[in-house]
């Protein structure tokens, strides 16, 4: 494993549901494959504001799937805005459906410890609170051992200036997030957030990893 970790940190706005939210969801357990091909794997990430970490994985090679969410709390069907009171425990999430032929766990996690920091508790930038915490909720027993692995290496190569604080947990009930907030960068490229925060760190990520891109 390479450790390469370079932070794209920019400070992101605080939460603001532009709707009203359905509140009728079910669950989708992680552990339950019936809507993603068995040939890919599924890992869940949180890692800040999810719209941005949804706009750069969509953009990853292997990456057939990525859905916006909440994992990691105790109530049953959150809304965003009862996640955004960060009473529910959850944390705004990623999940991410990927083909191992052609990507790998390691490589999820480089971009994932890159593309935020994971040094601060319960905040990225400007956004402060549980539902902003960084976290890697594994679906395997290689996942978890992937995820010390990496966590433990890159604290031990001093990448990061402090201790990282990544939570790595079991992944639990995932509910996916209201349908506005599913693919927001492509759905709302004109719009503030998208233009002065996600468009800049999209950028850097395609610079970073060039490598890591999907062919067009």
């Amino acid at each position: 494993m390479i450790v390469r970790a370079l932070p794209l940190l920019l400070a992101t706005f605080a939460c603001a549901a532009p709707g009203t939210p359905p509140t009728d969801r079910s669950p989708v357990m992680p552990a339950s494959n019936k809507s993603i091909p068995a040939h890919l794997d599924t890992i869940t990430l949180g890692a800040g504001c999810f719209w941005c970490v949804e706009a750069i994985f969509r953009e990853m090679k292997g990456v057939h799937r990525v859905v916006s969410g909440y994992m990691g709390g105790h109530v049953a069907n959150p809304t965003y805005a009862q996640v955004c009171t960060g009473t529910t425990g959850h944390a705004e999430v990623v999940q991410v459906s990927f083909d191992p032929a052609a990507t790998s766990v390691d490589a999820i996690l480089e971009v994932f410890w890159a593309v935020h920091d994971p040094t601060t508790r319960d905040r990225q930038g400007a956004d402060v609170g549980p539902q902003y915490r960084s976290a890697v909720f594994h679906h395997t027993p290689e996942q978890r051992a992937k995820a010390e692995g990496y966590k433990a290496a890159l604290n031990a190569s001093g990448a990061f200036p402090r201790p990282i604080v990544t939570e790595i947990t079991p992944a639990g009930p995932f509910y996916p997030a209201e349908d506005y907030h599913q693919e927001y960068f492509a759905n709302n490229p004109e719009q503030a957030y998208c233009r002065l925060v996600i468009q800049p760190k999209l950028e850097k990520f395609r610079q970073v990893f060039a490598n890591q891109l999907r062919t067009p």
